[in-house]
């Protein structure tokens, strides 16, 4: 059954008719190696040319990675927390880098994982700290940049442009896959509801459109439904008001 894509189409037309432009931006997140499903990412990727910020898990990561990253130019390798391990209480939502924990201990653990990931890619790694799952402490974002990172990235709105000095926030909005149900795709027409309801606040100024707006992937779990709806949305942006955007630190 094809989507319904009228609701999101329409939006579009409101921000060519205002002479808008969407910042676009994709993440796809726990990369460790190099796979099939990565191969197929960094097809897409090219298709598209719309260039996907990477996210290594540090810990895990192994060098063919690197190897397959620097003959794909198009994969940007960011740090996604250091071992996408869980250290929330029973009974919480999980976090790696929450306030369950001493905060030099996060510290240490995130600028382990940039200083290993730079050793790996060198110049191509951008300074930007996903934390796995999309939560943070709070605390933390004071001393990120101290530990070498430009920027950070969650999930949702952002409420200000730079949480703490020297560091950008930059997050995701939209995820096409079911996590708490199938982990394949969520119901098209929802998400194509939501696109279109979070590029009207966009447009109206009810969110920040300064903000790149983010598709949060994860390559390994994707399902042919979930592959063929990324390339849809993705493709259907990128012919209206949308213009690819990459992580430079110099915008911190």
């Amino acid at each position: 059954m094809t989507p319904d894509w009228s609701g999101l189409d329409r939006e579009l037309e409101h921000w060519q008719e205002a002479g808008l432009t969407l910042p676009l931006w994709w993440r796809d997140d726990d990369a460790m190696s190099q796979s099939a499903e990565l191969d197929r990412l960094a097809d897409l990727s090219a298709a598209l040319d719309l260039p996907v910020h990477l996210a290594v898990i540090p810990q895990g990561v192994t060098p063919d990675l690197a190897r397959f990253v620097a003959d794909h130019p198009q994969l940007i390798p960011v740090a996604h927390g250091w071992a996408h391990q869980n250290h929330a209480p029973a009974g919480e939502k999980k976090a790696e880098f929450g306030s369950h924990r001493p905060l030099d201990e996060l510290l240490d653990d995130a600028e382990r994982g940039l200083t290993r990931l730079r050793k790996l890619f060198g110049a191509s790694l951008r300074p930007m700290f996903v934390p796995p799952w999309n939560r943070v402490s709070p605390e933390m974002l004071t001393w990120l940049a101290g530990a070498g990172f430009t920027a950070v990235s969650t999930f949702g709105p952002r409420s200000s442009a730079k949480p703490a000095s020297g560091l950008l926030r930059v997050n995701t909005h939209l995820d096409p896959i079911d996590w708490k149900g199938s982990r394949s795709l969520l119901p098209p027409e929802r998400l194509i509801a939501q696109a279109a309801r979070q590029l009207r606040e966009r447009r109206l100024g009810d969110t920040d459109n300064a903000e790149p707006y983010g598709l949060l992937t994860h390559h390994l779990v994707h399902d042919e439904m979930v592959w063929e709806f990324t390339a849809a949305l993705a493709r259907r942006l990128l012919a209206g008001p949308a213009e690819a955007w990459i992580y430079d630190e110099r915008m911190s």
